[in-house]
């Protein structure tokens, strides 16, 4: 089918009705003003981040001790400038976003000071992440090797760039550890907000729904299946109608709890106690006492044959 490029002359008119949206509807476009964190840099610094991690089972291959240190060492300074610039940014305009790039504040400065310390975490941060393949593994009779937890487990991917986000979530750093966890939610289907806060030996079998919310605590040795939430209740309002922000809305669960696929459990004062068995399809807004198993009664199974 040929084009007609006199249909093309609509195009103009189109445009000039969406630059006029820009006017009306200020609050979804940003310009004018210093520019955001960049996407495609913070996506990039999370596989930077994943190779220095998981070296030899991402992009490099070939790596031994005699070369790893300065294959590691050019990642930490790409990513040493690429973080400095993308924190300036977005500490920047968590400030004031204003249009004017030259303030007396040298917010470049600011992001290369955090950067260094998220930078400083990462030896640290990758013993935990240690305990988590190893949670995996131990958890999965399906699985062969530690290998194969980092080569395919999204579970994994989700609790490493939740890692990641959390060192900087807790470094006060806007936008970037949201943009992260995103990212891999995206990617995995497991959405876990970086303010949440997890314990080591943490497996996430299968994975697909789960969702845990910002003011989660979750301790040492829990294992979480397929579409689980850790969810708010409700959420309080002040006199104006605003939401509260800043109090604990979702549930604790303590170390060496077992969650099976699609439980819900919900609210700020809820408690899961050590050692407690929580069933599938469950809903919980309640504290569970330690070593306590919360089960659905069987429904009856009916079977009838046809004649």
């Amino acid at each position: 089918m040929a084009t007609d490029f006199r249909l093309k002359d609509q195009l103009p008119n189109l445009t000039k009705r969406l630059v006029e949206t820009y006017d009306q509807l200020g609050s979804i476009n940003h310009l004018g003003h210093c520019p955001l964190p960049n996407y495609d840099e913070v996506v990039a610094v999370i596989h930077d981040l994943e190779e220095i991690l998981f070296p030899g089972f991402r992009r490099r291959e070939g790596l031994h001790r005699g070369n790893v240190e300065y294959y590691v060492g050019d990642l930490v300074d790409q990513l040493h400038d690429r973080l400095t610039r993308q924190i300036g940014r977005a500490l920047r305009h968590e400030a004031g976003a204003t249009s004017d790039c030259t303030e007396d504040e040298d917010y470049e400065a600011l992001g290369q000071a955090k950067t260094l310390l998220f930078l400083d975490r990462l030896p640290e941060l990758r013993s935990t992440l240690a305990t988590d393949v190893k949670a995996a593994f131990n958890g999965d009779p399906a699985c062969r090797t530690p290998d194969e937890v980092i080569f395919c487990y999204p579970g994994l991917e989700a609790i490493t760039v939740y890692r990641l986000a959390h060192l900087l979530y807790e470094l006060d750093i806007p936008f970037i550890p949201r943009m992260m966890s995103e990212w891999a939610h995206c990617r995995t289907g497991i959405d876990i907000h970086p303010g949440a806060t997890i314990g080591e030996h943490f497996f996430i079998d299968h994975g697909t729904g789960v969702v845990i919310g910002e003011t989660c605590h979750i301790g040492e040795h829990v294992k979480v299946y397929q579409g689980v939430t850790l969810g708010a209740l409700s959420f309080d309002t002040d006199t104006d109608g605003n939401l509260v922000r800043g109090v604990k809305r979702h549930p604790t669960i303590e170390d060496h709890v077992v969650i099976y696929a699609n439980a819900t459990i919900l609210g700020g004062d809820t408690v899961i106690g050590h050692d407690a068995v929580i069933g599938s399809s469950v809903w919980i807004t309640r504290s569970v006492d330690p070593r306590t198993t919360v089960l659905l009664e069987k429904p009856q199974l009916r079977m009838r044959a046809e004649v």
